[in-house]
């Protein structure tokens, strides 16, 4: 990215550098409304008063050179002032700085020569005309030094700006680093706070942001503290239920409401152990119980419970891999029963892919041949009680917590979890790192 590029993006996105440049111009500005009114003034004050004293003040020198004027009398003036001199008449013709070109024609036609002649330039009564300029010489190098020295101070006041910005501006990174740390779900470092008694509007920001994040964390542990003891609690009365009922009478007419009712109590005994297995592997420290895992063994395991065929390319060389062993069993039974669930209509069964990754992962992907799903509904498939099809049954659509889990354990081991159409069908791809997350136990 070139130079202009990179000005651009920086004026369009930093908000420092939109106020320096905002200073900065309104001290061009600033200061070209001074020079601006100094010139007017100094304009107004070499009309009413320098003017006349300088036209007093060039007729003394003329007067003082003579009539004819004396060419030695011309040379120390100008060795005493910084003028130029030229004497042209029918005597005397010369002039101080020969290397100089005198007036142009341009100058002379201009309206400002019709003003400014009568003040530089006499008439002697003998018909020599003597003009008067400032010399140039001792103005060469002093317009350059001062640019120079401008230059050099707007850089260094652009730049004490810079740094004075910055430091004003700090609190704003704290503040976005914080808001990154809550969106990631971590509430436990709050965003620093300077000057905490007499804090200015960007401390009262973080203030205001570090009350809501606390206040979320407060929703947000509550939530989760209904949900595992709502959990907890069912499970008790549902295994009371469970028995009685399987202690009915297995009777013709008591068979078909019996068996509805144990089908019944399973989905909701599924549904309670869920929802406790996703409050905590949601939490920040999830707690895994990882161990070495062969990945072929455990998958011809899961595959071997299914009531149905699963077509398979499993890779012989995978790396052993710290995992919990009860969670990826989990995952890979939810993964291949939601595969089956949307593979009874399609010609062939599911394919379950596991591969060597790069750097020592690996990557398991399962794939069914069914209708798949609208590319729009592919981000909430993997979201708590996400069902595509509201007219499903929760016979053929579960309760939408299957993806979700398999989601929060590939999330849980450090690894990534996606969903994509296979066009036929849906492919969920999962990839596992070759260490242990930092928070596994």
């Amino acid at each position: 990215m070139k130079w202009h590029r990179r000005a651009r993006h920086a004026l369009a996105h930093s908000l420092r550098v939109r106020l320096v440049a905002l200073f900065l111009l309104l001290a061009l500005a600033m200061a070209a409304v001074f020079v601006g009114g100094m010139q007017y003034a100094l304009s107004i004050g070499w009309r009413d008063a320098a003017r006349p004293l300088v036209m007093d003040y060039v007729d003394k020198l003329a007067a003082d050179m003579g009539s004819p004027p004396s060419v030695e009398r011309a040379q120390a003036l100008v060795d005493r002032l910084p003028l130029r001199v030229t004497i042209s008449g029918p005597l005397v013709n010369w002039r101080s700085h020969p290397n100089i070109p005198d007036y142009g024609q341009h100058w002379r036609d201009s309206s400002r020569w019709d003003q400014e002649e009568h003040l530089l330039e006499r008439k002697t009564l003998d018909g020599h005309r003597i003009q008067f300029a400032l010399s140039s010489t001792a103005w060469n190098d002093r317009p350059r030094y001062i640019g120079w020295v401008t230059l050099s101070l707007l850089l260094l006041f652009t730049a004490m700006a810079y740094r004075r910005v910055r430091r004003l501006l700090r609190p704003l990174d704290d503040i976005r680093a914080g808001a990154l740390r809550f969106g990631a779900g971590d509430f436990t470092q709050p965003i620093a706070v300077r000057h905490t008694h007499h804090p200015d509007e960007l401390g009262e920001l973080a203030i205001t942001i570090n009350t809501m994040a606390a206040d979320i964390q407060q929703m947000l542990d509550a939530k989760r503290s209904l949900l595992l003891a709502i959990s907890h609690e069912l499970r008790s009365p549902l295994t009371r239920a469970r028995l009685n009922t399987e202690l009915l009478p297995e009777t013709e007419e008591l068979q078909a409401s019996r068996d509805a009712l144990l089908r019944d109590l399973a989905l909701m005994r599924d549904l309670a152990t869920d929802l406790l297995e996703s409050e905590r592997l949601s939490a920040r420290h999830a707690a895994l119980h990882c161990e070495p895992v062969d990945l072929n063994a455990l998958a011809q395991e899961v595959m071997g419970s299914l009531e149905q065929a699963v077509q398979q390319d499993i890779a012989t060389d995978l790396p052993t891999l710290q995992l919990d062993p009860a969670r990826m069993r989990l995952l890979l039974r939810n993964l291949l029963d939601n595969a089956l669930r949307h593979s009874v209509e399609a010609s062939q069964p599911p394919m379950l892919r596991i591969s060597a990754a790069a750097q020592g992962g690996v990557e398991l992907s399962v794939r069914d041949f069914g209708a798949g799903v609208p590319t729009e509904q592919l981000p909430n498939l993997a979201q708590a009680f996400y069902r595509p099809d509201a007219a499903r049954t929760r016979d053929d659509g579960g309760v939408g917590l299957g993806l979700y889990l398999c989601k929060l354990v590939a999330l849980a081991h450090g690894g990534s979890f996606t969903i994509a159409n296979a066009s036929p069908g849906l492919v969920i791809t999962v990839t596992l790192p070759p260490t242990n997350p930092s928070h596994t136990t």
